[in-house]
């Protein structure tokens, strides 16, 4: 199982969450890594492009590119492609900052790798700064 962070999420937090994960799956006995979009299909990969490709993985996105859910042909690739999303609301436009969206991950993390071990594909989640627990967008 793949989580992959969209290239809108900084490279280095899937680096350290598949660290984070690699103690986890050992204990747990389970397969989970956490990729970047941009490492993977390259920076400026477009969506329709790695989308198919991660969605034939069985994968899961965590992004902050709502676009993707409201631009109708995207929304039908995820669809398509059975691809889990995860997208997190920014307060604001100009995204997270660097350590609330370390904190928020972390909050979440649990729930996340449960949904994306668990939850039938397609499915997508909200996950906001308020957010108690990811929020079902389906």
């Amino acid at each position: 199982m793949i989580i992959y962070l969209d290239e809108n999420l900084p490279r280095q937090l899937a680096e350290a969450f598949d660290i984070l994960q690699q103690g986890l799956n050992l204990s747990n006995r389970t397969r989970l890594e956490v990729k970047s979009v941009s490492g993977v299909f390259g920076r400026g990969a477009k969506d329709e492009d790695w989308i198919p490709e991660a969605g034939s993985q069985g994968a899961c996105v965590i992004t902050q590119d709502y676009n993707i859910k409201r631009i109708k042909h995207q929304r039908e690739l995820c669809e398509q492609f059975d691809l889990g999303m995860i997208y997190l609301r920014s307060p604001s436009k100009s995204g997270f900052k660097y350590w609330d969206l370390v904190k928020l991950l972390t909050k979440h993390w649990e729930e996340i790798t449960k949904a994306a071990a668990r939850q039938p594909r397609p499915f997508a989640y909200k996950i906001t700064s308020r957010s108690a627990k990811p929020e079902s967008m389906d």
